[in-house]
């Protein structure tokens, strides 16, 4: 118990490294910044972030209800590729064809893993699909019409770290990284919603169970959506104190450097927990003090880990497993951002 306590400690505390610098430099700012117009900012963020990401939460939600109900264990295992290789780059394309956000994404991932999808191929479809979509490449593309160098990085640096960590995943972890263990059909089936269902010998039988179905099926949706929103919440609440407390002049102090603006950019990216939709606009407002790699490294690392991403991952996979996960992202991504900024 006490290691798993332990465990768990450093899942936060790994991440949360990059914010030493920025606690010391905003501590003799404290007291003077917790006023009336400061909390009233604090509550305007908190509210702007968790509306940005609370309807794609809630479409991760439904289409992982929809999974549950009409997708089953059979067809998972059968679309499933059985060549690692293949699968790992299946799911980092998947991205194109179900775009949904880094918030939405955990539920549906969790639902195929339950169904039977292998960890490495949820793991690469987790990372990518937030970045890998069309949404997203559109998005970039807007936010810096000029450079469109950026927006092919950030999809070629994401997509190549999603596969990378698959692969990892698939050499290096055995055992299955859930929390929770697998949700049996029959014990999904015994939901409160089905029990309800009586059978009948008239000819609306079939409508009133049907009814009854779907009645279950927005109960899953609405508990799913509970469990996941208060992870959303935390994460948001945090996100806000630090976006209201923290001014960013003095943020953009810390990044100076060859390698600290690597590592401002990324942590940067992990304390705002910005939508992957709108997070390049804000990416773009610092392309006139930033080079080519610290940009990319903001855009990649942003949608596949941020501080309110953390607390749902933790929510769904063993602390062990979302501390090598974190690890393992944050050192490909400033790798690869570094990279890219010596050969563009």
């Amino acid at each position: 118990m006490k290691m798993a306590a332990n465990l768990k400690l450093l899942s936060f505390l790994i991440p949360c490294a990059f914010l030493v610098p920025v606690l010391i430099t905003m501590a003799p700012d404290l007291k003077e910044a917790w006023n009336s117009e400061a909390l009233q900012n604090m509550k305007t963020v908190f509210i702007g972030i968790f509306l940005e990401a609370a309807p794609f939460l809630l479409m991760g939600v439904l289409l992982s209800s929809l999974m549950q109900w009409f997708v089953s264990e059979e067809m998972v295992r059968k679309l499933t590729p059985k060549n690692p290789i293949g699968g790992v780059l299946v799911a980092g394309l998947l991205g194109i064809i179900f775009p949904i956000c880094e918030c939405g994404m955990i539920p549906v991932v969790r639902r195929l893993m339950h169904k039977g999808m292998p960890a490495y191929i949820a793991v690469t479809f987790i990372l990518s699909g937030p970045v890998v979509n069309p949404i997203v490449f559109t998005a970039t593309l807007l936010a810096f019409p000029s450079h469109p160098e950026i927006t092919i990085a950030r999809m070629g640096l994401a997509f190549a770290v999603a596969a990378s960590i698959g692969m990892l995943v698939y050499v290096f972890v055995r055992r299955n990284p859930l929390r929770l263990p697998k949700v049996a059909v029959t014990e999904v089936k015994t939901h409160p919603g089905f029990k309800m269902a009586q059978p009948h010998a008239h000819a609306n039988a079939h409508d009133h169970n049907h009814v009854k179905n779907w009645r279950s099926f927005f109960i899953h949706a609405g508990d799913e959506f509970v469990d996941m929103s208060k992870y959303l919440v935390i994460g948001a609440l945090i996100t806000a104190c630090i976006q209201t407390f923290i001014s960013r002049s003095d943020l953009i102090s810390l990044g100076n450097g060859p390698v600290a603006s690597y590592v401002f950019m990324m942590g940067f990216a992990y304390v705002l927990s910005l939508c992957s939709t709108s997070d390049a606009f804000v990416a773009s407002a610092f392309s006139h003090t930033f080079a080519l790699g610290p940009l990319v490294s903001f855009l990649v690392l942003g949608p596949m880990l941020d501080f309110k991403s953390t607390l749902m991952l933790l929510s769904t996979f063993r602390t062990r497993f979302v501390i090598s996960l974190s690890l393992a992202i944050i050192t490909l991504v400033f790798a690869g951002s570094w990279l890219i900024n010596l050969l563009v």
